[in-house]
């Protein structure tokens, strides 16, 4: 689910979510999602113009499964079911859902600050103090995602990261995730970024391996690393800002070295946190409650750093209007 960076508005508002279909030779039309009453059905899953809502055994055998698309139904579902049920400070939090007229509505927090991407056009680069603070964060809500919830995201990089003028900064887009059994599951489904994405989630689709928690972990290592240089770790063969071809990408992130911080340019501090999360072997990496004691998540609590000024003062305010949501 894409927020077009900002999330949904507050105070009731709904945005529009249209549903993109994925090519199918059958012809798969929205149709093919819905029950005879116009009610969106996945399991225990129930969406229509009354709201979201998870029925009982008894109301199941009461409707009327129609054709659908399992991989397409199961990605929206997915995602429904994990704003539905988490509910955490650090992760943006999802008040309902509709459907009506062909159309999934979705209410979720209003984000005013947009995403980390947006932010990163107009600053290039976000000094330590400022890091530190945004990172616990995504650190904290990664934590509530795998420890409590048992959800791999699968998809962090910086559009995922919204923030507000509180200082608040929260993980979004769950379209992609991962739902395990446990903390020490393993997911090989291949989804995601590929920019962002882990050397073994990439080497998982070649030899049919898995991935766990960790692919999480090098994920935030990249985005973190990136707003700190302002720029994406991996050069492009013609040392271009764009990879024009994702296998050469995806051929550096498996075969070259970790990137690490310059250490030149940043603290020792930093740069060891930046390692710490940046291995290729996801053994050597470590997890969200280790990197949450590392000695970088403190080393600017003198400061008081002041997120809400640093976001208020720099992000261009747009907080009125809804925005529109879309399922990929």
């Amino acid at each position: 689910m894409k927020t077009n960076g900002k999330g949904a508005a507050l105070n009731g508002r709904k945005a529009d979510l249209q549903l993109s279909l994925p090519s199918s030779p059958h012809g798969v039309s929205i149709a093919d999602f819905l029950t005879e009453s116009g009610t969106f059905v996945d399991g225990d899953l129930r969406v229509n113009r009354d709201g979201i809502r998870i029925v009982s055994q008894t109301e199941t055998k009461a409707v009327i499964q129609l054709r659908i698309e399992e991989k397409a139904r199961k990605a929206i579902a997915r995602e429904l079911r994990i704003n539905l049920t988490s509910q955490c400070p650090y992760v943006v939090k999802f008040y309902d859902s509709f459907y009506n007229n062909g159309d999934i509505s979705t209410v979720l927090e209003y984000m005013d600050g947009g995403s980390l991407a947006e932010f990163l056009k107009r600053n290039t680069r976000i000094a330590e103090p400022y890091l530190a603070a945004i990172c616990k964060q995504v650190l904290q809500g990664l934590s509530y995602l795998h420890h409590e919830k048992h959800i791999i995201h699968r998809d962090l990089k910086p559009s995922n990261i919204l923030i507000n003028h509180k200082g608040e900064v929260k993980i979004a887009d769950f379209g992609v995730s991962a739902i395990m059994a446990s903390t020490s599951g393993q997911a090989n489904t291949y989804v995601g970024t590929y920019h962002y994405m882990s050397p073994e989630r990439i080497s998982s689709e070649i030899s049919e391996g898995s991935h766990d928690y960790k692919s999480d972990i090098w994920s935030m290592g990249i985005v973190m690393l990136e707003c700190a240089t302002g720029q994406f770790p991996y050069s492009s063969p013609d040392q271009g800002e764009v990879w024009a071809n994702l296998f050469e990408l995806m051929e550096a992130i498996v075969e070259q070295p970790e990137p690490c911080a310059p250490s030149d340019q940043f603290s020792s501090e930093f740069c060891s946190f930046i390692s710490s999360c940046l291995q290729k072997d996801p053994k050597k990496r470590r997890s969200t409650s280790e990197l949450l004691t590392h000695a970088f998540m403190n080393k600017y609590d003198y400061l008081q750093v002041d997120l809400s000024s640093y976001f208020t003062n720099e992000v261009s305010q747009e907080t009125s209007g809804a925005f529109n949501l879309q399922i990929l």
